[in-house]
């Protein structure tokens, strides 16, 4: 069946990746980017086409549709869910993707950045793909995969059952949402929206991991307000913001809590951004933990380091503020596992091993199983995110592909 979808496939990840679709953390608007809508309005014309029903934008720009149940009103409704934007850590605006065809298992270079080497052997997913149509960006750019690659597996898998009612599923609602990667995906009317029993994101790594525990996620911000006054003039006066947000991050500890020295079930502070000048300055950090007293653990140390930077200069303002993001979806999945069951079912019934394992992140499933959307997260076998060196399988995403659809045929199956 994989073979099928491989054409299919690549087409649409390669129109979907040359859209600049990056969401920004600091925009209040949602979507956080209106680029974010051109990928909307694309997908809107592109299920209309296929013969979804009930495509609708909804006013936080996540695009729902609809896909008639052929298995008789019983079956329980079905959500598929992929996010439209891409990371903000690295450039995503010219997006040319490349496909190297039949991959040989060497080293993959970058047509307009030939310094960079995309290697099985820093990448050992990689080499086992001998032989793989191997997609990447053109070396200045993300690739944009993550996750552009689970709307084209959604999408394809969509097309499949309208063009073949014969096959039995149920109820099946699609979403695709905008700002997953600020952690802003999921809007508290999307589970009510969605109106499904259980939903999956297409939003994971290697072929045949099924994740049901995420991190506990929370954001924080530092604002630090100095002294300003002339240099010229500044002996004993000028208290400088920007020397005291340094100090904030040097007084944290720099060997056990960043995501460079952190693995397996190790939580991490990690500082994102610095943006000010002498007078003011703003610190952005994400804290992430797998338990919640962990998480609480490393909010309440931040808060501890700022108030003791606070204490070596009072004529300068310091203000800690955290504000939660995602809770680790096991808390509630653990509790009813049918729909992880049914996928380790599914994967099983296609020829693979399932494997569950932390995600060292977080997923849309996060959210939406914290607001009651049982949401566990499927793989569709994009690598090395976020950066120049992102790769796919199209075979992989053939594979997630086939996943879907028997996602939907056993979600209908008495």
């Amino acid at each position: 069946m994989s073979l099928d979808f491989q054409d299919e496939l690549t087409s649409r990840l390669i129109r979907y990746c040359k859209i600049d679709s990056q969401s920004d953390a600091d925009s209040q608007s949602s979507p956080s980017t209106g680029i974010q809508l051109d990928m909307q309005h694309l997908l809107m014309n592109e299920l209309k086409e296929i013969g979804a029903q009930e495509i609708t934008l909804t006013p936080y720009g996540t695009v729902l549709a609809t896909l008639p149940s052929t298995a008789g009103s019983d079956a329980p409704t079905l959500a598929l869910l992929a996010h439209v934007d891409t990371a903000p850590q690295f450039n995503a605006t010219g997006v040319k993707p490349v496909v190297h065809k039949s991959y040989n298992g060497g080293d993959i270079s970058f047509p307009d950045a030939p310094e960079l080497t995309l290697s099985p052997v820093q990448s050992p997913y990689l080499a086992t793909k001998q032989g793989h149509d191997i997609v990447t960006a053109s070396g200045t750019t993300l690739l944009g995969a993550d996750d552009k690659a689970g709307v084209a597996i959604i999408m394809t898998a969509a097309r499949h059952l309208l063009a073949n009612p014969e096959i039995k599923h149920g109820k099946i609602r699609l979403a695709f949402t905008p700002d997953e990667e600020i952690g802003r995906g999921v809007h508290p009317d999307l589970p009510r929206d969605l109106a499904a029993d259980f939903a999956y994101t297409f939003d994971g790594g290697e072929v045949g991991n099924i994740e049901y525990e995420s991190f506990s996620a929370d954001g924080a911000k530092v604002h630090v307000t100095g002294v300003s006054i002339h240099p010229g003039t500044a002996k004993d006066t000028l208290v400088n913001a920007l020397h005291l947000a340094a100090k904030v991050l040097m007084t944290l500890p720099q060997t056990t809590l960043t995501p460079d020295t952190s693995d397996n079930r190790d939580g991490f502070i990690m500082a994102t951004d610095l943006v000010g000048n002498a007078a003011e300055a703003t610190l952005t950090f994400i804290l992430r933990d797998f338990e919640r007293d962990g998480l609480a653990a490393k909010g309440a140390l931040l808060q501890s380091v700022v108030e003791t930077v606070q204490l070596t200069e009072p004529r300068a303002t310091l203000t800690c503020e955290i504000t939660p993001q995602y809770r680790n979806m096991r808390y509630w999945l653990e509790k009813d596992m049918t729909p992880v069951t049914l996928a380790q079912d599914a994967a099983r019934a296609i020829g693979l091993t399932p494997r569950s394992a932390p995600i060292r992140g977080g997923t849309d499933g996060s959210r939406l199983t914290e607001l009651g959307l049982p949401c566990p997260n499927i793989f569709t076998g994009m690598q090395e995110l976020h950066g120049p060196l992102e790769w796919i399988s199209v075979q992989d995403m053939a594979i997630a592909t086939e996943m879907a659809l028997k996602l939907a045929e056993l979600a209908a199956t008495p």
